[in-house]
């Protein structure tokens, strides 16, 4: 895709955006970027969605999780149920919405003989944030994660403090105390462990939704997310698994110095709430919020009260000017 100016001047504010509700077009645009590895050049595929021009508008980055590529998590359509897509959802606010496939997902390059771990993941993110710094100009974004989406942004938010504006962690683990799935699922680390990827199919998919809850979802939005991913991937690495469920924690919440907000699903087995509340008490920026969200399990955006989730985030996201700020202590 062709490369457009950058501005003059990075004026976006998110304190403006959601005013106004827009019922113009949403515009997808792909892109494609390249990571820089000691085994060659990784190709990654990002998705831009935003209405009108995407120029001086604040941006936010969505990251997905460790069973489904990105367009499938945040640019779902489901006939019968509006606002699916939270990146048109945010787009018809003000936004322009950026997410983009990890290596070895969707429609990213799946050819190196790694398990695309969280760290790895933190790489994409630097090299995705690099390339929309010199497309769009924007050094610093909103940034979304889930699950294992949720600890590569924590991650790239330690490494790049500056590249974050405002960070939420949604479906969060830090050390995995007190989560039933993890401590389920760590009982496959062998296998796991024996190689780089792992099959998926629709009965895996309808399981993220069964585990936890079954009534938090509806079968159709359920049955949709599960065409979306399969469409693109028949397997999924192994990394962010093998990272769950052996060497938690990854992230230290001393070195998140950004403005964070944890979000917790009432019913998430991933998310135990001791483990979130212990990682949330030492976060050092007094610009933080927790929030449970009633009704909801584990993957937020395909739930029945997805409204929910994205009315907390925006929220945060368009968090007004503080006049004042207290001394630290």
């Amino acid at each position: 895709m062709g490369r457009q100016a950058a501005p003059k001047a990075d004026t976006r504010s998110a304190q403006h955006a959601g005013t106004q509700l827009s019922t113009h077009t949403v515009t997808g645009k792909e892109h494609w970027t390249h990571k820089k590895t000691d085994s060659g050049d990784v190709r990654l595929f990002l998705w831009e969605k935003f209405v009108g021009s995407p120029e001086g508008k604040p941006a936010v980055l969505f990251v997905h999780g460790s069973s489904m590529a990105s367009e499938p998590t945040f640019d779902l359509t489901v006939r019968g149920r509006p606002d699916s897509s939270v990146m048109d959802w945010f787009a018809q606010r003000g936004f322009t919405c950026w997410c983009v496939d990890m290596e070895g997902y969707g429609r990213s390059d799946k050819t190196r003989d790694v398990t695309c771990d969280i760290a790895n993941g933190a790489d994409d993110l630097k090299a995705a944030t690099d390339y929309i710094a010199r497309t769009r100009g924007i050094k610093s974004l909103l940034t979304y994660g889930i699950s294992s989406g949720a600890l590569r942004a924590a991650l790239f938010a330690q490494r790049h403090p500056e590249r974050v504006a405002r960070l939420a962690l949604d479906a969060f683990v830090w050390t995995g105390d007190g989560s039933p799935t993890l401590e389920q699922r760590r009982k496959k680390l062998p296998e796991f462990m024996k190689s780089k990827r792992r099959p998926i199919d629709r009965a895996f998919v309808r399981s993220i939704f069964e585990r936890d809850h079954p009534d938090c979802a509806d079968s159709a939005t359920v049955e949709a997310f599960a065409t979306a991913i399969l469409a693109l991937d028949s397997s999924m690495p192994n990394g962010t698994y093998i990272d769950m469920c052996s060497k938690l924690p990854v992230v230290d919440p001393l070195k998140i110095t950004t403005p964070t907000l944890v979000m917790r699903g009432q019913f998430d087995g991933i998310a135990g709430m001791g483990d979130l509340l212990a990682f949330f008490d030492k976060l050092p920026n007094p610009d933080k919020q927790f929030t449970v969200m009633s009704g909801i399990s584990h993957a937020s955006f395909q739930q029945k009260n997805h409204l929910l989730a994205y009315h907390v985030l925006h929220g945060f996201f368009t968090h007004p000017p503080l006049p004042y700020r207290a001394p630290s202590h």
